[in-house]
């Protein structure tokens, strides 16, 4: 494929959300249809506190957004800061980081930090939230409770999943529906159990590492970092 024609490919590709295209909707816009997205590189302001960063998320929730009524701090102001306050108390106690409530983000270890992005997405209350590799960075006894957390958020929120990972045990823990990829081409779509043994999957993914390294009770080691990639779907719904 020619560069000029890879693209007139790219161009003619439509993305629809809800029915709605969002092809070229920025990233704004694609939150308030419900659209929720968490990417590798956390990009929060190291120099504000946990609880502040998350208020900041909250924005537009803001039923005073006015610059004079803050200004005089009206009894609209007030209440709207209360119910801010109120919701990133929720928002951090959901994710077990009251704890850090006053820490600067520049003092959390990566972990940490992940789970404030979190927080931060699910501040705009999203239908379908997008994680690209949530385990990155992080240790493996912290990309176990990311799991659980993950379901967690999945059972309070009803938000499908859609994640992108290479840590095997995680993405096979938590997903309904799997899709190998490698080198941008679909391997298989099938549930986790099936994928993992799927031949080509083994190959590309796996090598010789034993079945039981990943899927058994009694070793949980993480495989070698593959050249391919899956994504993970899970919803309360079957995913799509």
């Amino acid at each position: 494929v020619t560069r000029r024609s890879a693209i007139g490919i790219l161009m003619s590709i439509e993305l629809l959300f809800n029915g709605v295209n969002v092809t070229a909707m920025g990233p704004d816009g694609r939150a308030r249809l419900g659209l929720g997205r968490s990417f590798q590189d956390s990009r929060l302001f190291p120099a504000l506190t946990v609880a502040e960063t998350v208020a900041v998320a909250l924005e537009r929730h803001v039923q005073a957004p006015q610059p004079l009524a803050a200004a005089v701090v009206s009894p609209a102001v007030r209440l709207s800061e209360l119910a801010v306050s109120a919701r990133v108390d929720e928002l951090l106690d959901s994710l077990s980081l009251t704890q850090y409530r006053d820490l600067f983000i520049a003092e959390l270890s990566t972990g940490v930090r992940r789970l404030v992005d979190l927080a931060c997405v699910l501040a705009h209350e999203p239908d379908v939230l997008l994680l690209d590799e949530p385990s990155s960075g992080i240790a493996q006894r912290e990309t176990e409770q990311l799991g659980l957390t993950l379901l967690d958020i999945r059972e309070r929120t009803g938000a499908a999943l859609l994640v992108i990972e290479h840590d095997m045990p995680m993405i096979t823990g938590i997903s309904d529906e799997i899709i190998a990829l490698e080198l941008g081409r679909v391997i298989t779509q099938d549930q986790p159990d099936a994928v993992l043994r799927h031949p080509r999957v083994v190959a590309s993914y796996l090598g010789t590492a034993s079945m039981e390294a990943i899927t058994g009770p009694k070793t949980r080691q993480r495989p070698r970092r593959p050249k391919a990639k899956v994504a993970g779907a899970s919803s309360k719904r079957a995913a799509s």
